[in-house]
């Protein structure tokens, strides 16, 4: 190989040795002559250009890359860019637990990436000044618990977990020394408060820690696919505005309610108020977090008659032409059995359950007698906790030994104590046709849904039916008539214990309702802790002043969304109710002449 080169004339000589082996450069002209390398000199040579030349490549391609990944981030995002929104939809972000969904899809709980603050404070150069600066980004710790942190021996410190994204960049841009983010997973519940009772919580490492969270937590977290609830949102934000109202009205204490589907026993909407942020489940009073709706036990008063009734009909013990003289008040050993606004008359079975007559329910109740009376609260499931998927269920407090003044009161709504998801499960198996009906949270198949055991004959039921819709067209429950779909209800009042003594201005008030009554479809029960007689209601508290006219407008909200159209058949089914009341009062008079 051969290179020309221009040698300057030098103002040293060489050394001899360095002449003798370039005898071919002309040292005085500066003229080009040749040059020709050989082995290792021509080797080395060769080795260098081609490293020089791969390296030249190398950086080519690279910056290459790195160019075309700008035009990409920049040009094209929607078709490349990681998307959370994207990815949540299409099933492809691994999140390690399942989201939880309401019947038609609106999700109630998902989970999504979230990074979480950790520092080594042997890294931190000035904790203090590293505490203050961080204290303006992350407002839920202060310097000084920041400062300890910072200043400690320890190699390992959490700072904050589950950081917003705003927070992350905030930290990011403070370029603190020392500190770093561990990226975790975190629940989320989009609805807020409007759901925490059912759907529950978790703890930071994502544990089921209450409600359907911790109920299925083992599937929720072997699985991607969402787990539906039998709960409809819209039913769900409507018991709970209805709720709220009658509490805000009546200045009570709390409140509860459930809608349920009488076929299938989905519970569409359950609420308990007051309610709390399930993301912030440790800032909530204990009250808060306490599910009345399930977990609380009651005595219900009146609503009980429901019960009885349909147990004396469906045994023979009566019919509707009988009746009973409620005249003369009940006493046994130091107690009085009264009616509330009494009639003091001889009273057709229609009109003691129309008129809540305790004297005539004890009378039913004691000629059905005390172990038939067991049995069918038993059958109905009121005397053992719900069959729910929660772990908040409530255990019924029930009369231990069972007397015959015990027999007396639990007939009208005294002495027993259970829950309003217990109540909604009952009526339903009485207005259903008479099968039993199991209360459940999950979304379930209509085609599926085998019939429970026989409560009471078809006829029966169809009988407490007519007498429901008597009480709201004719009786107690007039406020809870929403025109056009055939309510039938009952209402309910009990005086609270305290302690060993019922309180004279302490109660709780209820109305449990079925729609459209010739057909039921929906169970839709609301009750009231403590509510205070207002003006309006002319110093009354009762089931049917403040419960009914909740359940009024629960109905009228309800009805178009589930498809029931209002119809105007005005008092078709109580006709002969009517009838039979005529025919016992004509029946009594003959008798007594």
């Amino acid at each position: 190989m051969i290179r020309r080169y221009f040698v300057r004339s030098q103002t040293k000589p060489l050394p001899p040795a360095t002449a003798a082996e370039l005898p071919s450069f002309d040292l005085q002209g500066g003229r080009p002559v040749e040059l020709r390398l050989d082995g290792t000199a021509k080797q080395a040579l060769e080795t260098g250009r081609t490293r020089l030349l791969v390296a030249a490549v190398s950086f080519a391609l690279a910056f290459s890359l790195i160019g075309w990944r700008l035009i990409d981030l920049g040009l094209m995002t929607d078709r490349h860019e990681p998307s959370i929104a994207r990815d949540l939809s299409s099933g492809g972000l691994e999140t390690g637990r399942a989201d939880i969904v309401d019947r038609n899809g609106i999700v109630l709980a998902t989970t999504l990436p979230t990074a979480s603050l950790y520092a080594n404070p042997r890294h931190v150069r000035d904790p203090e000044a590293a505490a203050a600066q961080l204290a303006t980004v992350l407002p839920q710790a202060s310097a000084a618990q920041l400062g300890a942190k910072l200043a400690s021996e320890r190699s390992f410190v959490w700072l904050q977990r589950n950081l917003t994204p705003r927070q992350h960049d905030a930290v990011n841009r403070l370029g603190i020394p020392g500190l770093y983010f561990q990226r975790e997973r975190r629940r989320f519940y989009p609805h807020g408060a409007l759901t925490p009772h059912v759907v529950g919580f978790t703890g930071v490492d994502n544990q089921g820690l209450a409600g359907i969270e911790q109920s299925f937590d083992d599937v929720l977290r072997a699985s991607v696919k969402p787990l539906p609830l039998s709960l409809d949102i819209r039913i769900q934000h409507i018991l709970s505005e209805e709720l709220a109202r009658s509490i805000d009205t009546f200045s009570a204490i709390g409140g509860a309610g459930v809608v349920m589907d009488v076929t299938t026993g989905e519970i569409v909407a359950m609420a308990s108020l007051p309610s709390y942020d399930p993301a912030k489940p440790a800032a909530a009073a204990a009250e808060a977090r306490f599910n009345r709706a399930s977990l609380g036990a009651y005595e219900m008063g009146s609503i009980f008659k429901i019960f009885t009734t349909a147990m004396a009909l469906n045994e023979g013990v009566v019919t509707l032409r009988d009746g009973y003289d409620t005249r003369q008040p009940i006493r046994i050993s130091r107690f009085t059995i009264r009616d509330f606004k009494p009639k003091n008359r001889w009273l057709s079975i229609p009109e003691i359950f129309m008129y809540s007559s305790n004297i005539g329910t004890v009378h039913m109740a004691m000629d059905a007698g005390t172990p038939a009376q067991q049995t069918f609260l038993k059958r109905l499931g009121l005397l053992q906790p719900a069959n729910i998927e929660l772990p908040e269920v409530g255990q019924p407090i029930v009369p231990s030994p069972w007397r015959e003044i015990n027999t007396m009161t639990i007939s009208y709504g005294y002495g027993l104590a259970v829950s309003p998801l217990q109540v909604a499960g009952a009526v339903a198996s009485l207005v259903n046709g008479g099968t039993a009906v199991r209360p459940t949270l999950l979304k379930r198949d209509p085609a599926k849904v085998a019939k429970g055991p026989r409560i009471i004959s078809e006829e029966t039921s169809e009988t407490i039916r007519r007498l429901m819709r008597l009480v709201v067209a004719k009786g107690s429950g007039r406020k809870a008539n929403a025109e056009g779909y055939l309510v039938g209800g009952k209402t309910g009042t009990a005086d609270k214990l305290a302690g060993r003594r019922y309180a004279r201005n302490a109660r709780i008030s209820s109305f449990v309702a079925g729609f459209p009554m010739d057909k039921p479809r929906y169970v839709v029960f609301v009750t009231i802790d403590e509510p205070k007689p207002t003006k309006e209601t002319h110093g009354y508290a009762t089931g049917g002043w403040v419960a009914a006219p909740a359940v009024n407008n629960i109905v009228t909200r309800v009805a178009p969304l589930v498809g029931i159209a209002p119809r105007d058949n005005g008092n078709a089914m109580i006709e002969q109710l009517l009838v039979e009341i005529n025919k016992s009062a004509e029946g009594r008079q003959l008798a007594s002449n």
